[in-house]
């Protein structure tokens, strides 16, 4: 007998309930988000979370901040964003074979990065070290999504976005998908591009990793992911089996020590960390004038969510402006700044 639904989104969910996994998170069971909306007549609650970071500023920005190797004039480098995208399609795969939400994978795999600063993992230590209490990606995309942006995100997707970083564990098993779905992206694609740029060669890779996962990136991926879906089928938690868990620390260890931290990959590191200080340092001092009433702790987080949202190419623009001199010109608008420090309280 037919079963009529008075909505399309009823149907999504009635479907999921019959074909999704024990061990899924069903739309229809969202915990919530922090503001109450009306259901969507089309959409679940997952698919409006993904929706809503695809189109939010942030996650356009993404396109020009860095992955690993800084403003990249060859095309086929990674970004960020293209990252997030590599991530997203391994995630969904992973989750579509062990019959999770693949909604709410996507919509983590999206928000992930959201919060990570220009320069990649170098503006992020050097914020980390200007910050009283440090500063952490995963932290501030959920900062960037929930207040600088004002998504309404649901928990399941927060906890997800939040939870993503190396030592932490996300509470549903398509966030754990996405946790681990971000590392064997950036390993595959950080070989990739080390060896587009020259830093290492496919038979530097340890002769041990080589015979494992062979030097092609498709037969890498594809054996990552089936072990993930082989040792994870019919279980509530995402695993990995002990040799390829071994096999692959290894091979992340090779890359931070010969790509990560001791490559020419890092010959510029010290410039665009002193970029990200300087102007950190300056829009410090502008919030201080004008906001004569605010606090120190006030002034810092402004100036944080400003600069940590900048692209590369928007940082080196500032930087040009405010340091080195030039003709007069029409400056380039800070008008957002402002608005983040009459969000953040600032007087």
């Amino acid at each position: 007998m037919d079963v009529k639904y008075s909505t399309i989104r009823e149907k999504i969910e009635a479907r999921e309930k019959l074909f999704l996994s024990e061990f899924a998170t069903l739309s229809s069971k969202t915990k919530g988000r922090k503001r109450y909306e009306e259901p969507c007549p089309l959409r679940t609650e997952f698919q409006r979370d993904r929706d809503r970071i695809l189109h939010s500023k942030a996650f356009r920005r993404l396109k020009h901040k860095t992955q690993v190797f800084f403003s990249p004039y060859d095309d086929h480098f990674r970004t960020r964003m293209t990252h997030t995208l590599e991530v997203a399609q391994i995630a969904r795969t992973i989750s579509r074979a062990l019959d999770l939400n693949e909604d709410l994978t996507e919509a983590i795999a999206l928000g992930h990065d959201l919060g990570h600063t220009p320069f990649g993992h170098s503006g992020e230590r050097v914020l980390n070290e200007l910050m009283p209490n440090g500063y952490r990606h995963n932290e501030q995309s959920v900062r960037v999504a929930e207040f600088i942006e004002n998504l309404n995100l649901t928990q399941e997707t927060i906890d997800g976005i939040l939870n993503h970083s190396y030592n932490c564990l996300p509470s549903t098993l398509e966030g754990q998908v996405v946790r681990f779905s971000d590392k064997i992206a950036y390993i595959n694609h950080d070989i990739q591009d080390a060896i587009r740029a020259g830093i290492i060669n496919a038979d530097d890779i340890p002769k041990e990793s080589i015979d494992y996962f062979s030097t092609t990136n498709r037969i890498r991926l594809t054996k990552l992911v089936n072990d993930i879906v082989e040792n994870s089928m019919g279980k509530d938690k995402i695993l990995m089996s002990e040799e390829c868990k071994r096999q692959f620390i290894n091979l992340r260890s090779w890359m931070f020590d010969n790509v990560y931290n001791n490559s020419p990959a890092k010959l510029e590191e010290d410039k665009a960390q002193n970029v990200i200080k300087q102007v950190f340092e300056f829009y410090c001092d502008d919030l201080t004038k004008k906001y004569k009433s605010s606090t120190k702790e006030q002034v810092m987080l402004t100036a944080c969510d400003y600069v940590s949202g900048m692209t590369d190419r928007y940082v080196l623009i500032k930087f040009e402006e405010l340091f080195l001199p030039s003709p007069l010109m029409q400056r380039n608008s800070d008008k957002f700044l402002y608005k983040l420090a009459e969000m953040n309280g600032l007087k």
